[in-house]
């Protein structure tokens, strides 16, 4: 049966757009699948599972009809919902992923990450990243009132946004070491992961890397049955 790998939606109101092709993704294309797996950034920001806006409410109801409908369905953490818990994972019908993870894909061993931690030539960002997946810090910022959680979030995607211009390309993509690493440690020749939001199948010598697309501008996946594997964007 068919599985799909998504990632990099950044979910927002402000996107409606983006919002429509989920919504049909879940229920035309993904439904009848054995399985969909979001590796990371399904949403702009999360500010807890406390905190749920309409559009969140919303999205759990249609993952929800999709694993009520036998999809099984898997939720990986990215850099902006790495605050997902048990209890909207349990209202959506996920089943949440530890990073790395390793799952049998049509017989092959295969790594899912969302891709960030990979990024090590960005230093800015590691040092971010590694202060915000603390866990100190994130019971002290779920500890906060939900305006101040919003007014965090909002300050933390300018900063992104300008990190992002001013930076290099070069260092916003994952870093080949890295990689290779990843494949090494875990004795794998195949991964898959998110986050550059630069599509492409990459062959590393014997080992093949997949990178899963974005959603700005065409709803993109990976799709998975018996006669390979196709990165779509429509």
């Amino acid at each position: 049966m068919t599985q799909y790998f998504i990632s990099d939606l950044h979910l927002c109101p402000e996107r409606p757009d983006i919002t429509a092709w989920f919504e049909t993704f879940i229920k035309d294309k993904a439904r009848g699948s054995r399985a969909l797996y979001v590796l990371g950034d399904l949403f702009e920001y999360w500010l807890g599972d406390d905190a749920l806006t309409p559009l969140a409410e919303q999205v759990a109801t249609w993952l929800k009809s999709l694993s009520d409908a036998g999809t099984q369905v898997y939720f990986m953490a990215g850099n902006r919902d790495f605050l997902i818990g048990e209890a909207y994972a349990q209202q959506a019908g996920l089943t949440l992923l530890e990073e790395p993870t390793l799952i049998d894909l049509g017989g092959t061993q295969t790594l899912l990450v969302h891709g960030d931690a990979e990024c090590t030539d960005d230093v800015a960002y590691q040092k971010a990243r590694q202060m915000l997946r603390n866990p100190a810090w994130q019971k002290d910022f779920l500890s906060k009132s939900i305006p101040e959680r919003i007014a965090f979030a909002e300050q933390a995607r300018k900063q992104s946004q300008s990190h992002t211009q001013s930076s290099q390309m070069e260092i916003m993509d994952v870093n080949q070491e890295a990689i290779q690493s990843l494949f090494e440690k875990h004795q794998v020749s195949q991964m898959i992961h998110g986050h550059t939001h630069r599509p492409a199948i990459h062959q590393h010598g014997e080992n093949t890397r997949i990178v899963l697309g974005d959603w700005h501008k065409q709803a993109s996946y990976l799709q998975c049955d018996d006669s390979g594997m196709q990165l779509i964007h429509t």
